[in-house]
């Protein structure tokens, strides 16, 4: 259906006009102008003409064909508009009007019934409160900006019609060209998913960038960009970072999780490189499009002047990448044709005397070294020169090599012909050494990501659900903790130490008999998430007299700190004395699902932020890249004078708390804090366990 979008047989502008001050002009115009051969029609009951074609007085006038219609009208006129669009038989309908879910409550009932009437005819609706959408291979240019972007490779999808504009106008003073330009304003009928597939599996596309103030459909958007992505390179400029999901949270997990952790997850699972602004958008996505795969990590800087290459040696390193070890054979070629004073290290500095020949020669001789993977060329202006033949050498030792050479060009002023004879040979230009290094860096990842396996779940077969559930149901909404919520996860395989729920000193002092000293006792309570915040948690009891004095002291302390709670009695424990503590946890986040989390573990967590997340299910690749990304996961492998611990045990115990979470979508939370990971062979423990049902499941289950 959404191919009707970039290329309709027909299309209708509803809301024309003459008036060259109204969109309705500036759509005429650019559809006029962009070279479509299909059909097109004008419809404005108050003339009859515009731009040297038939105006029609309704869209029920309009002679076939017509199946896409873009409607430029009032707002209150808009629903009326496409009653008559879908009797017509259209298949689309641009709304560009605004005054919609954009305005308030009104607007956006408004905004539900346009969306009830599409639907009703079987009619798909693009925006409304959007700008249209541009396929430069068509050609067809359905969008009121007066800037017409080139014609390239390069697609960019927004849910801002704003920023719409504006990159269409830069892209065009910067020298590259888009494949599509789709703007979605509202979105009340197609979603970013559905148009980000599309972009995807066109021939004329080879990079797709996104500017994404949200997405509506998680689990869609990951079902497409799994996908998508490894057919085109992704970018995705995600605003927002500033505004955390606002939820309520009282676990560790739920507390350092927020919005964006979870689009960096889903990112990271669907190989979607994320930009931190619009400059990198595009730098990377030029570098995506123009560059070969970059095959390893190793960078050539190749300079005339030392500071540059300075700032291109920290910028390789910032972004992930390494300085290469050039080979003797490249050393002895460069000392060939370089003078003397040259250096010839990494990075190659021919100093300012070097010109086209040198600039050559070079970069053949660095292209040509096994030990580089890319090559980062600077070029300064030089102080009587001409920069354009710089720019036309590189070009000549570049434009057929089969590794990245992208290029800083630093200036402005007079670097204008060097620039165009750079984006003429499709050689990636930047103006600073820094943002070159950028661009290397998501080349890099985009190769690594591509050298993953496609995502599969680690599903554990020996779960018992039924058994899991039983103690969940038996919870009302709020925080399940001490022996129920640690069955729940013991029916996964994640496994706790021997505990019961003691009442008073005496049950207290005959459980501790029967399960072996030490103990561990914690005050037992719902409305009580940090028990050590209470001084609820007393460890390593050794006997009778301890094990009575810690009851009273953990119960009385929670009593005094709060007042309010419920207090049960204590949770009694056998003490884990050896192991490392992490945490894992879950949050579910709105848009996609339960947040996987992996730390350090304890009380300091929040403070110490050595946390990685990922999406339930999780990979056994992925959680294995959650534990490496931490300090907390690369000490099990030992550090100084600390002994390996059970790593494969620990990445168990994520995965299936994964799973658990991804099983049941009542659980709003769940954390093991500190999960005490023993020694190689010997597992992991689960300390702590709590888990937070949400209020909803609980009416459902009592309805």
């Amino acid at each position: 259906m959404l191919d009707t979008l970039f290329r309709p047989r027909g299309v209708a502008v509803i809301g024309a006009s003459r008036d060259e001050t109204k969109l309705g002009f500036g759509v005429c115009r650019n559809l006029t102008g962009s070279g479509y051969a299909g059909a097109i029609h004008f419809v404005n009951p108050k003339t009859t003409e515009i731009l040297g074609r038939p105006c029609y007085p309704s869209i029920a006038a309009v002679p076939d064909p017509v199946d896409l219609a873009v409607v430029i009208v009032p707002a209150a006129a808009v629903a009326e508009t496409l009653h008559d669009c879908g009797r017509r038989g259209v298949k689309i309908a641009i709304v560009v009007s605004g005054g919609f879910g954009e305005g308030g409550p009104e607007g956006k009932a408004l905004e539900e019934e346009i969306a009830r009437i599409a639907r009703q005819y079987g009619m798909r609706l693009v925006g409304p409160n959007c700008i249209g959408v541009i396929d430069t291979h068509t050609p067809v240019n359905t969008t009121f900006v007066k800037s017409v972007p080139e014609r390239g490779d390069i697609a960019f999808v927004s849910q801002s019609g704003a920023i719409c504009q504006a990159v269409i106008d830069w892209g065009t003073g910067m020298g590259f060209g888009f494949s599509r330009i789709a703007s979605l304003g509202n979105q009340a009928d197609v979603a970013e998913a559905e148009v980000l597939g599309a972009l995807a599996e066109d021939p004329n596309t080879r990079v797709v960038t996104m500017y994404l103030e949200g997405v509506q459909d998680g689990s869609r958007f990951l079902d497409v960009m799994c996908g998508a992505a490894r057919e085109k390179a992704v970018v995705a400029l995600k605003v927002g970072r500033s505004a955390a999901g606002k939820r309520a949270v009282t676990s560790h997990t739920g507390a350092l999780a927020g919005q964006e952790a979870a689009y960096d997850a889903a990112f990271d699972r669907t190989g979607v490189l994320r930009a931190n602004n619009a400059e990198e958008l595009f730098s990377w996505a030029r570098a995506l499009a123009w560059c070969p795969p970059m095959r390893g990590d190793r960078v050539a800087v190749l300079t005339t002047a030392g500071g540059p290459g300075v700032l291109a040696a920290d910028g390789v390193e910032a972004s992930g990448l390494r300085l290469a070890t050039l080979s003797a054979d490249t050393v002895a070629t460069l000392h060939s044709f370089l003078p003397p004073q040259a250096s010839f290290g990494n990075p190659v500095d021919m100093l300012a005397s070097g010109g086209p020949r040198e600039y050559i020669l070079a970069l053949q001789a660095l292209l040509a070294d096994p030990g580089v993977d890319a090559i980062l060329a600077i070029s300064v202006p030089p102080p009587i020169e001409d920069p354009l033949p710089i720019a036309q050498a590189i070009v000549t030792g570049a434009q057929s090599a089969a590794k990245p050479v992208v290029v800083a060009v630093m200036g402005e002023a007079t670097v204008a012909e060097a620039l165009r004879a750079l984006r003429a040979a499709r050689i990636s230009d930047y103006r600073f050494p820094e943002h070159a290094a950028s661009a290397l860096g998501a080349l890099r990842r985009r190769a690594c990501w591509q050298s993953r396996p496609p995502f599969k779940p680690a599903l554990f077969a020996d779960v018992d659900r039924a058994a899991a559930r039983a103690r969940l149901n038996g919870a009302g909404a709020g925080w399940l903790g001490g022996v129920p919520a640690a069955e729940a996860l013991s029916a996964y395989r994640i496994p706790g130490p021997r505990e019961m729920l003691v009442r008073d000193e005496d049950e207290a002092a005959r459980w501790a008999r029967q399960l072996g000293y030490p103990v561990v006792l914690k005050v037992a309570s719902p409305d009580i998430a940090h028990k050590s915040d209470v001084g609820g948690v007393a460890l390593d009891l050794a006997d009778e007299a301890e094990v009575r004095h810690a009851f009273q002291r953990v119960t009385e302390s929670a009593r005094r700190a709060r007042p309010d709670a419920r207090i049960e009695g204590a949770t009694m424990q056998q003490m884990v004395l050896k192991g490392q503590e992490v945490i894992i946890g879950a949050v579910r986040d709105p848009q996609f699902g339960p947040l996987i989390m992996f730390g350090a573990g304890g009380i300091e967590v929040e403070g110490m932020r050595d946390v990685a997340f990922g999406l339930a299910p999780l990979s056994r690749e992925e959680a294995e890249a959650m534990v490496d990304r931490t300090f907390a996961g690369r000490r099990l492998r030992g550090y100084r004078n600390i002994p390996p611990a059970d790593r494969a045990a620990a990445i168990d115990a994520l995965l299936r708390l994964a799973q658990f979470a991804a099983d049941f979508p009542e659980v709003a939370e769940v954390e093991v804090n500190p999960l005490r990971v023993q020694l190689q062979g010997e597992g992991a423990v689960a300390i702590d366990v709590r888990i937070r049902v949400m209020e909803e499941h609980v009416h459902r289950a009592a309805g």
